[in-house]
């Protein structure tokens, strides 16, 4: 089986995941979803660009691009008030790690205030995969955006409010969608593309 503890290596493409701790949900209300995308541009949009994602209430997916190593570089240099020296891609990805970290540790302690809760909200290990070729790219973006018909908490991949899928569509976000289509080659080759049957299981 799959380690998904890949090093987070700029310009490389990434399937990240994670989920709540035991039966908790990381996503309660319409305010959390949004509050969670929020707080992904706060902390992790400076390292990495979000290409697509499924929010579910216990667990997410997103598929990243890690920004270049200058912009890793700058980035290090006004957080850390020193340049980045001696590295290697295992150093990188701790620091990238790191920024992943923070966010989650903010989205927790503002849910915790919210909903009076005490101790963590998410599995400690961030699971995540590199995207190694083209076949892998068209297959992960389709099981992102299925991934909620696939759990049962809708019929059809258009009907879940909480994934990327529609604003690629209506092109409404700062997604790359033109660069999405034109991997699929075209607009409506992705539509189709996501209408391949999808295996459903129970709600988690």
């Amino acid at each position: 089986m799959p380690a998904y503890n890949s090093l987070l290596i700029p310009e490389h493409f990434f399937h990240i995941f994670n989920r709540a701790v035991g039966d908790e949900k990381i996503f309660r209300t319409e305010e959390n979803y949004q509050f969670f995308l929020r707080k992904f541009q706060e902390y992790v949009s400076p390292v990495a660009m979000l290409y697509c994602y499924s929010l579910l209430p216990n667990h997410f997916h997103l598929l990243l691009k890690i920004k270049t190593l200058r912009e890793i570089e700058n980035l290090y240099a006004f957080k850390k008030g020193k340049k980045m020296i001696f590295y290697d891609n295992k150093f990188i990805s701790e620091f990238i790690m790191e920024q992943f970290s923070n966010y989650f540790n903010s989205y927790t302690k503002s849910f915790n205030k919210v909903y009076n809760r005490k101790g963590k909200l998410f599995i400690d290990h961030l699971k995540r995969n590199e995207i190694s070729d083209e076949f892998y790219f068209s297959k992960i973006i389709h099981y992102i955006h299925v991934n909620p018909v696939h759990h049962g908490y809708c019929s059809f991949v258009n009907e879940w409010a909480f994934s990327s899928y529609k604003l690629l569509l209506n092109q409404q976000s700062t997604l790359p969608s033109t660069e999405i289509f034109n991997w699929f080659g075209g607009r409506e080759q992705f539509i189709q593309f996501h209408q391949q049957p999808v295996k459903r299981r129970n709600k988690p």
